[in-house]
């Protein structure tokens, strides 16, 4: 569907992008602008900025930029007609009814059609699961003991015997094979064309935020390899991004999420009241999940397999909780394997004991790295020891450090001021290292990489500055022309800006919109309008400040001009003479404010 300029620009006017960001950012008011955690990358400062007047979002650790409807776009992986679908509807705004013809809904995107495709292979795993030949997973579920209303509320199905029941059933439904494979529900190859990829399988249907069908897990049963098979990553799926049980859990009252490792464990979890229960689907933890997780919920309670596997999982899920600023504890299941089964032998009310119990995660971290260590042993008892300061090490703030260094001494039995010795002792193995030199020579070669950074800066501090002061702009324009601009972004920016201040109605956010499919674009244009500006305090030094960054932009554009002069090109040798006599002519002038 095509929309007008005109109507985009209404849906951004009714959506103040504060507003909308500020729904999944916890913002907070600082100058001009509102800052936040990045949700696009880990970090613990605020880099992430939002500007009202310019309606733009800019990330200063990551890069990440746009307007209202690029937020949606790249954090709920939306296409660019959904965001503008989903902001009118937010607005109260009637989309064209063009949408819904005929003709334009055979149009429709192949995004939107594999959502349908997905919806109706869950309702056809759904009902093969209560049908006649449903009974092996109907058996397999009820040994689980599961209720009828848990398997409903999940949406638990069947996969039955066969390589092509559900493409032949979707073909009915008038799905493409084209569809059914980007969709991750079948695949073709030669000798059996297309085919089901789930076959003899319980399914479990994966929900997103938004409770729509994005993909499948299935269980074998039987002895087949392998045990579980996960929908690849599709236009609308992405295992990284999303978490099992998720669209439940975010509206848990818990104040907490409890992260397993498989469907079942969620399951059972929810059947017993928790319902704050989510797993990862298929992978490791990841760091796109961690900041899933943080949108909802501050602290997550760790409760993986308590076997070599599932600790090992557990310690690098805390790892990634640390980075993400989420706090975190280890649920201890022995002498059982998983939640799942816990739950099963000691029911519910033990279960809640053992959350509230959970141990801090930097216990449970020192506690396995002891499994390391010969504690009959003197020496690797001191190891040990030595083992745990550098770990304490790593806390930054000295408070928190030195809460830790008591409670470390009085779990292990140690006098506190020993250990305090010795981690200032292991502190001291760093000192000297030539860390700063690295940073110099990261530095340097970040400059090599970007050699026409000296030559775009003064271009983006003047647009960062006209955004931020239009006012300055019936001044720029006296000098500076979008032609001056050396990058053709830049100058296309410039254009887009100079004809909507000569009109009146100049919205930075706008010039994003040219880019509706090109994240890197986006990202690029916020940067552009989000340039550092030092800050000014008197007249004089604004319009010396001013009178530098014109003098330098001529300079470059000159410098372009006549690098790529043709000989004998009489009107551009003039055009050359006559520029280097108007720059000379400025380098000697005064630029006043009004």
């Amino acid at each position: 569907m095509q929309f007008t300029p005109e109507l985009i620009e209404e849906i951004r006017s009714r959506n103040d992008i504060v507003d909308v960001i500020g729904q999944y950012v916890h913002l907070e008011k600082k100058g001009s602008n509102y800052m936040g955690l990045c949700p696009f990358h880990n970090e613990k400062s605020p880099s992430f900025s939002v500007s009202q007047s310019k309606q733009m979002y800019h990330c200063f650790g990551c890069g990440v930029g746009g307007d209202v409807f690029s937020f949606l776009q790249r954090y709920n992986s939306l296409t660019f007609p959904e965001a503008v679908k989903e902001l009118a509807d937010r607005a109260g705004i009637a989309l064209s009814a063009a949408d819904d013809t005929e003709e334009a809904r055979k149009e429709r995107s192949k995004r939107q059609l594999i959502y349908d495709a997905n919806k109706e292979a869950a309702k056809f795993y759904f009902y093969e699961l209560r049908g006649q030949g449903g009974k092996a997973g109907s058996d397999y579920f009820q040994g689980r003991m599961l209720s009828s209303e848990t398997m409903q509320k999940f949406g638990l199905g069947y996969a039955p015997v066969g390589s092509n029941m559900l493409v032949n059933h979707l073909r009915k439904k008038g799905y493409s094979d084209e569809i059914m494979i980007l969709a991750g529900l079948a695949a073709h190859d030669e000798k059996r064309g297309t085919h089901d990829i789930f076959w003899n399988r319980v399914m479990f249907p994966i929900f997103d935020i938004n409770n729509r069908v994005i993909g499948f897990g299935g269980r074998v049963l039987g002895d087949a390899k392998p045990k579980y098979v996960n929908t690849n990553d599709t236009p609308i799926f992405n295992k990284r991004r999303n978490l099992y049980g998720l669209s439940f859990a975010k509206n848990s009252k818990a104040g907490r999420f409890i992260l397993c490792e498989g469907y079942m464990d969620v399951i059972a979890m929810h059947q017993a009241g928790f319902t704050e229960a989510v797993a990862s689907l298929g992978t490791a933890f990841t760091a796109e999940q961690a900041q899933l997780i943080k949108r909802y919920t501050p602290e997550v309670i760790l409760s993986y397999d308590s076997d070599g596997p599932g600790v090992k999982a557990e310690l690098r899920a805390i790892q990634i909780l640390k980075e993400a600023g989420l706090r975190g504890k280890a649920l201890n299941l022995e002498p059982y394997k998983d939640p799942d089964e816990f739950i099963k032998n000691e029911g519910r009310d033990a279960f809640e004991r053992r959350l509230r119990d959970a141990e801090n995660t930097f216990f449970f971290e020192i506690r396995i790295m002891e499994r390391d260590f010969d504690m009959t042993d003197p020496a690797g008892k001191t190891a040990y020891y030595r083992a745990v300061a550098r770990r304490l090490c790593e806390f930054q703030e000295s408070l928190e450090r030195e809460n830790y260094i008591q409670a470390t001494a009085a779990k292990l039995a140690i006098p506190v001021n020993d250990l305090k010795n010795l981690v200032v002792s292991v502190a001291s193995e760093g000192i000297g290292r030539t860390q700063p030199k690295q940073d110099i020579k990261v530095n340097q070669n970040q400059k090599k990489r970007d050699p026409m950074e000296n030559v775009l800066k003064p271009q983006r501090v003047l647009l960062t500055w006209i955004a931020d002061e239009p006012d300055i702009y019936k001044i720029v324009k006296k000098y500076i022309s979008p032609d001056d601009f050396t990058d053709e972004l830049y100058r296309k920016v410039a254009q887009k800006m100079y004809e909507g201040l000569d009109a009146g109605r100049f919205l930075a956010a706008t010039i994003i919109s040219l880019f509706p499919d090109d994240e890197e674009q986006q990202s690029k244009v916020s940067e552009i309008f989000n340039t550092n500006l030092v800050r000014i305090e008197t007249r004089e030094e604004k319009e010396k400040a001013l009178h530098d960054i014109i003098y330098d932009i001529r300079r470059m554009s000159y410098e372009k001009q006549k690098s790529e002069i043709q000989l004998g090109d009489a009107n551009a040798l003039k055009t050359i003479v006559d520029s280097k006599k108007k720059l000379e002519e400025l380098a000697h002038s005064r630029i006043e404010l009004d």
